[in-house]
């Protein structure tokens, strides 16, 4: 394995697995934070409960995250360090931003996680939003940065040096929010459906129902709703990317002949040596429509694009249906639960419903792996797209590959440990949690 794909698979092995971290670390402090405001207003010990369960979830994540990040953070200058010699400057902004907000999480989950009978209670559920506002803004904030790789903005490039730099125009990029809006609601549909899976086995095993129930329609309703917003926010995050990475988009679609009536396509097998997709269904002038909001506006194609500017076909379409696929699949869950929660409740007893929510707990983080494949696989041959090629700004440091294998190594023992303390939480839930908690008198 030479430097360059070294350093490659490096840091999609790192990415793959902060990513995952960083959502659940982003959304469960909501989940949190909803329950206990449920025992603040009815005083149901249940809620309590889940609620303490729950934070010791986000503290695991929270750690874990931490950790993930901070070897990101250096990979980023060890194996890429003529893109930070130049990006550095001009989009150091959002990270230090996103260090900011690190921070102020980790000081208000201490707060949370050691507050119980100590402070006021709404004050004590208060520094609970806190830790997750400033999680969801370290998303945000570092989701902003990536934009900048896929629409560099605030800076000119004249005679290889980087002038003007202007770092506020930079982290508003033009693709900053559609990445954000889109990353976000993926968070909170992932890690609803894998929190309500957890919960509904529990359930249908019949193990502490009445906390599992309550437990799993909060995160249930997170889920859902998370899941039925996405295609909105896909729509433009996909109109962002026909504007500013043509050959992104003509890749995700593996659309190579530009014509007009530009059919969508779903499914198939790219064929990139004669340039057409084999056993696909063609829907004609959806694409056109989707992109231009007519059927017949042409959608620029692979041919458009030199082939050296070309991403790689296959990888990108394939991740692209995939994430489009299991997102469907997601909303067609969320809908049948809207349908259970307004008019068949029973439904919830039932052990197809729940076998349904079981199915569908890594389906989100799935999702999520592909769709982070799609922006990534999406933009190469390009680290800055149409300004500075991934080849060119790879480390020339000789051994990389053997510290691919070292953290590769790392991250599937953290991902074991992370697992077994998960596993020993779910156990111990919420038997550990059943004695009353003191209400301070200030409350």
């Amino acid at each position: 394995m030479d430097n360059f794909m070294a350093a490659r698979s490096q840091m999609a092995l790192s990415l793959g697995f902060h990513i995952i971290f960083s959502c659940i670390g982003m959304v469960m402090p909501f989940f949190m934070a909803v329950s206990h405001f449920l025992w603040l207003r009815t005083g149901n010990p249940v809620y309590r409960n889940v609620t303490k369960a729950w934070s010791k979830g986000v503290a695991i994540f929270f750690a874990t995250g931490a950790v993930s990040g901070t070897v990101l953070s250096f990979e980023l200058g060890l194996l890429w360090p003529t893109f930070m010699k130049h990006a550095g400057p001009i989009f150091g902004m959002p990270f230090s931003l996103e260090g900011t907000a690190f921070f102020i999480e980790a000081i208000a989950l201490g707060f949370f996680l050691y507050g119980w009978s100590r402070f006021n209670r709404w004050f004590h559920w208060f520094t609970g939003i806190v830790v997750g506002i400033s999680g969801l803004l370290s998303g945000v904030l570092v989701v902003a940065a990536n934009a900048w790789m896929n629409t560099p903005a605030g800076f000119d490039v004249v005679n290889g040096k980087y002038i003007n730099i202007d770092p506020i125009k930079a982290m508003f990029n033009p693709a900053w929010f559609s990445q954000a809006l889109h990353m976000s609601i993926a968070a909170f549909a992932a890690t609803g459906f894998a929190v309500a899976g957890v919960h509904a086995l529990m359930i249908m095993r019949k193990q502490n129902v009445g906390f599992h129930a309550k437990a799993f329609k909060i995160a249930a309703i997170f889920g859902v709703t998370a899941s039925i917003l996405q295609p909105l926010s896909g729509d433009v995050s996909a109109k962002m990317v026909a504007k500013t990475q043509p050959a992104k988009l003509a890749a995700m679609e593996a659309h190579f002949i530009t014509r007009p009536n530009t059919p969508l396509i779903i499914g198939g097998v790219p064929d990139v040596k004669n340039k057409k997709v084999d056993y696909a269904i063609e829907l004609p002038g959806l694409l056109s429509f989707m992109v231009h909001d007519d059927f017949k506006t042409p959608v620029t194609g692979l041919d458009k694009i030199p082939e050296k500017n070309q991403p790689p076909v296959a990888v990108t379409h394939y991740a692209f249906q995939l994430m489009v696929a299991l997102g469907m699949l997601m909303m067609a869950l969320g809908l049948l639960y809207l349908v259970a929660l307004l008019k068949k409740r029973s439904w919830f007893d039932k052990r197809w419903f729940l076998k349904l929510f079981i199915a569908a707990t890594p389906v989100g983080f799935i999702a999520v792996e592909a769709g982070w494949t799609v922006t990534e696989v999406g933009r190469q041959p390009w680290i800055i797209q149409g300004v500075m090629r991934t080849a060119d700004a790879v480390t020339p440091m000789p051994g990389v590959a053997y510290s691919f294998y070292l953290f590769t190594a790392v991250y599937f023992t953290l991902s074991i440990v992370v697992i077994f303390l998960l596993y020993r939480q779910i156990k111990m839930v919420p038997v550990i949690y059943d004695k009353d908690t003191p209400i301070p008198v200030s409350a």
